[in-house]
């Protein structure tokens, strides 16, 4: 070693290591990374955006349709009976008709239906655009997740938040700009569902968590100081650049690593920063649902995405901490639910809308499918991945509408069916990307977000 690099820092090997696990270990995955490709500039827009980011609270599990924001009056009108056409359910055998327990009204000048277990949401109903066609592959949870999230239903692809970063890049350099909350039991196929897949390490979400301390590792340690902790990493980084001289077909993940860690050393001031809710005035608080035990958890989350896509994070997935996957005793499973998620949800769009960001933000909601009209253990409903809903709002998306419609008891989508990669398709175009152009080389052939389908769905822009 030089003399100039071995006076850079005094260190011992333990604080050595320490100062590193401070800095990098909330990125920890992105340099373990084994993607071939490097860290490179974002490409460009193909067109002019409407959106410049994207929260998507993912309801996972799959909420029902029929109980939350389609009602079906046939369900009520034939309760009890065997269904006229035939039904193909996930487990065990159809059961009948199945009613549903909750009440519905109309809201807001659109009209739109919302049931009870929304009061909150059915304020904001007139900035919502209701997909009401939405069909996927799988009738099983980590498949059709991995569908929702990366367009594939086996896992290794590039999750939708990293094909946005490798095309436009973040708008602030302290934060990573896609951030995932995750689902506080674990949620199904884990963090491949947010995974840079082939796409460079660098593009991978970065995890974090409600409450005072988003991410792990997070402080340096007590005995690294900050001066030390910087002459640490520039020690590193021309340790690096020398190696990757040396090396030039071997750097790719060397690039990558470096960047993950230029990027937690900048997050130790960031990252606290936005996860400071205390400095939100109380009445944003209150309207989010933090003085209610209830709420908070997912009320935290809500407003640290508002927090975040205000600072320039490019794609926030909010992930509920806990299923909506009813098979049985339905009423109390989405009651809950609903109950956690309910004022959050609205909130988000107010706060979003009065501050001027709704109109550059895209808010999503739904699950990776919806639940069937019959009935399953008497009380519950099994998973239905040929007709359920997702909705979105802001970002360019027309408010108030509805498109699409399944059947008259919710089976099966019948009019204007709406595929994971259409939607995937959708949000691209108001990102600002032509989702057919927007590929990636790899082992053997060019992939994108959409695979080899998905159009625009240019009634709902």
């Amino acid at each position: 070693m030089s003399t100039e690099s071995r006076s850079s820092i005094t260190l011992s090997r333990r604080s050595f290591i320490g100062g590193m696990a401070g800095a990098s270990g909330l990125l920890a995955p992105s340099l373990l990374c084994t993607s071939k490709a490097s860290a490179a500039a974002p490409l460009g827009l193909h067109h002019p955006a409407k959106a410049r980011s994207v929260i998507w609270l993912y309801m996972e599990g799959g909420p029902s349709a029929c109980d939350t924001f389609d009602p079906k009056p046939e369900l009520t009108k034939h309760a009890g009976q065997k269904p006229s056409q035939e039904i193909d359910v996930f487990f065990g055998s159809p059961g009948p008709l199945m009613a549903s327990p909750f009440a519905f009204k109309q809201h807001g000048q659109s009209g739109a239906w919302v049931s009870e277990l929304f009061p909150h949401v059915a304020k904001q109903i007139d900035r919502v655009c209701f997909l009401k066609s939405c069909v996927t592959d799988s009738p099983n949870h980590g498949p059709a997740m991995y569908q929702m999230n990366t367009g594939f239903q086996r896992p290794g692809f590039p999750s939708m938040g990293a094909w946005v970063l490798y095309g436009r890049g973040s708008d602030n350099r302290d934060l990573p700009g896609f951030v995932v909350f995750p689902n506080a039991r674990g949620s199904k196929g884990g963090p491949a569902n947010w995974s840079n897949g082939f796409l460079p390490g660098d593009l991978q979400a970065t995890t974090f968590r409600s409450g005072p301390s988003p991410i792990l590792n997070l402080r340096r340690p007590d005995d690294m100081t900050a001066p030390a902790q910087r002459a640490m990493l520039d020690l590193a980084a021309r340790m690096n650049a020398r190696h990757a001289a040396n090396h030039a077909q071997q750097d790719e993940r060397l690039t990558a690593g470096a960047s993950s860690l230029e990027l937690a050393y900048r997050m130790q001031t960031a990252g606290r920063n936005v996860a400071a809710l205390n400095d939100e005035p109380e009445h944003i608080r209150r309207l989010y649902g933090m003085d209610n035990p209830v709420t908070r958890p997912f009320a935290e989350k809500c407003l640290m995405a508002r927090r975040l896509v205000e600072k320039g994070v490019r794609f926030v997935q909010v992930y509920c901490n806990d299923e909506w996957d009813s098979h049985n005793g339905l009423r109390k499973q989405h009651g809950d639910r609903a109950a956690e998620t309910d004022q959050p949800t609205a909130a988000l769009l107010a706060d979003l809308a009065q501050r001027g960001l709704l109109d550059q933000t895209i808010v999503v909601w739904g699950g990776e499918f919806g639940r069937m009209p019959v009935s399953e253990q008497s009380d519950g409903r099994d998973h239905n991945p040929h007709g359920f809903l997702v909705w979105m709002a802001g970002g360019g998306i027309k408010p108030g509408i509805s498109y699409g419609q399944t059947d008259e008891i919710g089976f099966k989508a019948v009019e204007k069916p709406v595929s994971v990669h259409d939607l995937h398709a959708t949000l691209m175009h108001q990102l600002g990307f032509d989702h057919e152009r927007l590929t990636f080389h790899h082992d053997g052939r060019d992939y994108r977000l959409t695979d080899l389908s998905g159009r625009v769905i240019t009634e709902v822009i």
